[in-house]
């Protein structure tokens, strides 16, 4: 006799090869097969478990349609952020607060939206040695985002690159990484293309989870004035200092 062909039944129940159900296990799968058919429903609980926990994955990072879940990474929403800021670095560089005379200073301001809560304080120095004759305006700028909706990450460092390609006869820009300051942190840099040194304009922006910070300082001093304006390498040395403190009271 001709032997089975493709596709033909075999013994035990199962059928060929090319797509066809397979033989059954040794033991079979019958009321007296003995312990296979308890190692197929083993393996059958073991593939709904992991069902389950990747279904769960996904719908925890925005699958199916479901939202992701913004990771403030511990920062929470200040209705006045000059409170956190901390400004012991820029007094130990050599200023202090600005007389406003009866304008406010530090200024503030916030706001919340279920997509994103912005928080900014602004706070206008000068040098602590500086005489009534002196002319100069040195200010320090911070802003801070808690991004509800929208993961800022793929963004963020476009953001700061793009200074990169702002430049005019007088001005260019550098942009570096700053090492250890959040998720990501960068710093941009103003270099001045004249012959004189009037002051720094230094941008630090940092990344935590779904948090944003940036702090800026901007100084100009007259070329009479008997003050020396800070470095660009001093200024950026003090933004650093001041947003690590800052960031770790945004988490009181």
């Amino acid at each position: 006799m001709p032997g089975p062909q493709l596709g033909s039944p075999q013994p035990g129940g199962g059928y060929g090869a090319y797509g066809a159900p397979s033989p059954m296990p040794p033991g079979g799968g019958g009321r007296n097969g003995g312990g296979g058919g308890k190692d197929w429903l083993w393996a059958l609980g073991g593939a709904v478990v992991a069902s389950a926990v990747w279904a769960g994955v996904v719908f925890a990072t925005g699958g199916f349609g479901g939202e992701p879940k913004a990771d403030l990474a511990g920062y929470r929403y200040l209705s006045n952020l000059c409170t956190s800021t901390d400004l012991k670095a820029v007094e130990d560089a050599g200023y202090e607060q600005k007389d406003s005379s009866g304008s406010a200073n530090p200024r503030h301001s916030a706001s919340r939206d279920p997509a994103l809560d912005s928080m900014t304080c602004s706070v206008d120095f000068e040098p602590t040695d500086a005489s009534t004759s002196d002319y100069s305006s040195e200010w320090l700028s911070t802003t801070a985002g808690l991004h509800r909706k929208t993961n800022p990450e793929p963004e963020f460092e476009a953001q700061y690159r793009q200074y990169e390609d702002q430049r005019t006869s007088s001005y260019t820009y550098k942009v570096s990484e700053v090492d250890d300051l959040g998720d990501e942190a960068y710093v941009v840099t103003q270099r001045n293309s004249g012959s004189s040194d009037t002051g720094a304009y230094v941008i630090l922006g940092v990344r935590e989870g779904w948090t944003t910070y940036q702090s800026t300082w901007s100084e100009y001093v007259s070329s009479s004035s008997s003050a020396d304006p800070m470095t660009t390498e001093e200024a950026t040395e003090m933004l650093e200092k001041s947003a690590r403190a800052t960031l770790a009271k945004m988490k009181e």
